[in-house]
């Protein structure tokens, strides 16, 4: 029910997702009325046994606080979708709603893993992979832990490095900690100290420094900050990737020969926009639950919301949750008999 357009899109995607995976089921959960009608726009032809509606009475609003969301909305589509992954009745609860409020429910229906002080946000961002193909990166914590220790962002490099390692399939994932410098002399205490923990594990393949420049270079397949930083440098990039795109377009419709020229280059440009396309990294994981909840963008459309279903699906076909707890479990006994 969240996000900007709610069921007209959610319903849609979740049909495409069913054709894609043949061992998916959906539960939609929600306005029961408003998806019915949704699924009767779009031929309300599926396979009952593996999509179904369970209906609540309440939505969590995109500008409601955390707090208001969690103790006064328990049977809002957000909640009680968390509570299906808890029982066990769901594998994983996708959602396109308020942030806080996702984290928020999610931290205190599911809890934490043993072993992980607080869950990250991670998502994955396109990056240099060879010549003629784009890789992609996980990047985390991308918002939901501002002040970070060393241990934190040790924790946020098992998690990461488990997620490539299992979604990605990566051997063994390059991790590296997002710094203002390759040197060991630079960055915060935080920074150093969970440089120090990386090398002295062998659970980690840790490369090292990543400054902000590397970070698109395809150097690392995991990049580690705390919140604030990665917020920031997430957003920074998209800033910097619409103001070019913005300076193209307008080069290209400057004159009549400019725009002869933006024809003649316009399948290139389209093969790049494609490359670049957000709607094919949609869906941030909250790492470090006993369970998997993946986040939407809000203003997602059929095919991105898709992806974070796809994403949500490759998560719990390859349990990710669970391979995390194992990892968390080895480090604590490297630890304990060091």
């Amino acid at each position: 029910m969240g996000g900007d357009h709610g069921p007209s899109v959610v319903v849609p995607a979740a049909l495409d997702a069913l054709s894609e995976h043949p061992q998916l089921a959906i539960v939609l959960v929600g306005d029961a009325s408003l998806i019915q009608n949704e699924l009767k726009r779009h031929g309300n032809s599926f396979d009952e046994t593996r999509l179904r509606i369970h209906p609540t009475t309440e939505k969590v609003e995109m500008d409601e606080s955390p707090a208001t969301a969690l103790r006064m909305k328990k049977d809002s589509s957000m909640r009680v979708a968390i509570n299906m992954v808890k029982s066990g009745e769901a594998a994983a609860c996708v959602s396109a709603g308020n942030t806080g409020a996702l984290m928020a429910i999610a931290r205190f229906v599911l809890k934490t893993l043993p072993g992980i002080d607080r869950p990250a946000i991670v998502y994955s961002i396109p990056i240099k992979a060879d010549q003629d193909n784009m890789g992609r990166m996980r990047m985390l914590d991308l918002g939901a832990n501002v002040d970070c220790q060393g241990e934190h962002l040790f924790q946020f490099a098992v998690m990461g490095s488990v997620l490539a390692a299992a979604s990605d399939n990566i051997t063994r994932p390059r991790v590296g900690l997002l710094n203002i410098g390759s040197e060991a002399i630079k960055g915060s205490e935080a920074v150093k100290q969970a440089a120090q923990m990386l090398q002295e594990t062998d659970m980690i393949n840790y490369i090292g420094f990543v400054e902000g420049t590397d970070m698109y270079q395809g150097k690392a397949d995991v990049v580690v900050c705390d919140g604030f930083v990665g917020n920031v440098a997430l957003k920074s990039s998209e800033g910097v990737a619409r103001m070019l795109v913005d300076f193209i377009k307008r080069e290209f419709t400057r004159n009549l020969y400019s725009k002869f020229i933006a024809f003649l280059a316009m399948p290139i440009l389209k093969t790049i926009k494609a490359r670049f396309d957000p709607s094919r990294y949609n869906g941030a994981s909250l790492l470090g639950l006993n369970g998997i909840v993946i986040k939407s963008h809000g203003n997602a459309q059929r095919f991105s919301f898709k992806q974070a279903i796809h994403e949500a699906f490759i998560e719990a076909e390859n349990n990710v949750p669970e391979k995390i707890r194992s990892e968390v479990e080895l480090y604590l006994g490297e630890r304990k008999s060091s």
